[in-house]
């Protein structure tokens, strides 16, 4: 065993060496190191002995070994400050690099909703609770051709997006653009698509100009309460289209040979087709105007049915695509709506708008329009022609005629409410077969109070004892009916129109339900 195992043995081990042997000797010392038989200095390079039992070359020097250590020591530090000053340099370019992502982001986005750096930065951090009727928020979308056009800024699309905020639903809605309504701000009767033109509105609770006339007249004459409203011209909805890569739609024209309509440079067969920037763009101004169009027998009602497909195929694009997960997309796409889009959604607004939309399945978004004429097989159309004598316009008007948009606002109602008796909107007449004056009154308010549609009341042809509800329904408002049914319990329905006694009150009325009121009644 040599010094060095001899001294790392236990500590038990080593108090046993340390006790004294009986036989040491002068050349022998106590602590266990070996005293030297003479005095002569050790040779070079030979063992120096240690006071511990340890071996020492000769030619070892503290000074040295200190030299030494101070060299590894600069070196391995020189490694680490190289090592930090690496990751400082990496960390720095990274923020860099994301910071002018950042900013350029931020300034793409400020140019659209016109807040600030801090406002928009601090907008990912707060609550934010949006504008909205009883859950649900509607809003205003128009689209015009932009600044250069030669038309003016005639909205040519007008469309409401309506997003239950509770239910996570959502419908579109268009609205024709030769819609016949009264404009404030030019004091007359234009077409709808005029309002966008009026640059000197001003009314307290409503955007300045055009877009806020445009919301002014659909709250106050249509009945359509509008939360937000967006104004994008042909530019930004190119670059929409081109952010998501080009769209998919599906053709339905009732001409088997598609879509063509040379004004609009548009030629489309029916089915399954992508399109471009362009072809999309033609797509939502065509209406089968120009010379040999087909496929376009609803004129201006098949171009807001291809404007609704047309934004409905953009928003399932860009879910699919997990489009505004990528900071760069919503850079891009920012910086060119900058100058092509005007809205008074705050960022706040968007982002808790994009929270809502997460819980939306993109295809069951519904899209809807009033019914124009004997067209879309509705047996109750809501808007039919007209021809304005004083301007020489062709325009569209309610079927009650000029100014009366009740039927529009019952429309919308229908959409919008959650009572089913709202959502079926059956048109019911009631007619007083009695002598009692204001009966037919009365029961219109106790059921208009309920969510019934009653479309018209008045005096029945004679006066009758019994009463009788007539249901003309076929089967198309079931649960109307079975409200009515437990409304007024003991009057028998019938489904049978006779040419006598209270079935004949029928005739002549295109409603759902006619209910003949009997002096027998009791409200």
């Amino acid at each position: 065993m040599n010094d060095f195992q001899q001294f790392n043995r236990s500590s038990d081990d080593r108090n046993d060496d340390f006790r004294v042997s009986p036989n040491f000797n002068n050349n022998q010392s106590i602590d266990g190191v070996r005293r030297l038989s003479n005095n002569r200095p050790p040779q070079k390079n030979q063992a120096r002995p240690s006071l511990i039992g340890l071996s020492i070359p000769t030619n070892f020097s503290i000074k040295e070994e200190k030299k030494k250590a101070k060299k590894i020591k600069k070196a391995r530090s020189k490694k680490k400050r190289f090592v930090l000053w690496s990751f400082v340099v990496i960390v720095l370019f990274l923020v860099g690099f994301g910071g002018y992502f950042l900013i350029n982001g931020l300034n793409a986005i400020n140019k659209v909703f016109h807040g600030n750096v801090f406002s928009d930065l601090a907008a990912p951090f707060e609550s934010n609770v949006l504008k909205n009727q009883n859950g649900r928020v509607n809003i205003l979308v128009a689209g015009w051709q932009g600044k250069g056009s030669d038309e003016g800024p005639l909205t040519d699309s007008i469309m409401v997006v309506s997003v239950n905020i509770k239910t996570g639903s959502a419908f579109v809605l268009s609205i024709p653009r030769d819609l016949w309504v009264y404009v404030p701000g030019l004091h007359s009767y234009q077409k709808i698509n005029a309002a966008a033109d009026d640059i000197h509105f001003r009314k307290a609770g409503y955007p300045n100009g055009g877009m806020g006339e445009l919301e002014f007249i659909l709250n106050k004459q249509l009945g359509i309460p509008i939360d937000y409203q967006v104004l994008v011209d042909y530019q930004a909805f190119k670059d929409a289209v081109n952010a998501v890569g080009g769209i998919t739609v599906d053709i339905q024209s009732p001409n088997p040979l598609g879509l063509y309509d040379p004004y609009a440079h548009l030629k489309l067969p029916n089915g399954i087709v992508h399109l471009n920037a362009q072809t999309a763009l033609n797509l939502a101004l065509a209406r089968g105007d120009g010379p040999g169009s087909y496929g376009f027998p609803l004129a201006d009602f098949n171009r807001t049915q291809h404007q609704r497909q047309i934004l409905l195929a953009i928003f399932k694009k860009a879910t699919q695509l997990n489009f505004l997960a990528n900071p760069n997309n919503i850079s891009n796409l920012f910086n060119s709506f900058g100058n092509n889009v005007t809205t008074d959604l705050s960022f706040k607004d968007i982002l808790a708008l994009v929270k809502v939309a997460r819980n939306i399945n993109i295809n069951q978004i519904e899209s809807f329009a009033f019914s124009y004429g004997s067209t879309y097989n509705h047996p109750h159309p809501l808007l039919t022609n007209y021809f304005s004598q004083s301007t020489g316009q062709d325009a569209i008007i309610p079927v009650k005629g000029i100014g009366n948009y009740s039927g529009l606002t019952q429309y919308f109602n229908q959409l919008t409410s959650s009572n089913p008796l709202v959502q079926e909107s059956a048109p019911i007449v009631i007619l007083n077969g009695t002598n009692k004056v204001g009966l037919a009154g009365q029961v219109k308010a106790m059921l208009t109070k309920k969510g019934y549609h009653v479309a018209y009341i008045g005096d029945a042809k004679n006066q009758y004892t019994n009463s009788l509800i007539i249901n003309q329904s076929a089967g198309g408002e079931p649960k109307t009916l079975a409200a009515l049914s437990s409304q007024f319990k003991g009057i028998p329905i019938t489904s049978q129109v006779g040419y006598s006694g209270e079935s004949s009150e029928a005739n002549g009325y295109l409603a759902s339900f006619v209910i003949v009121l009997g002096s027998n009644f009791k409200l």
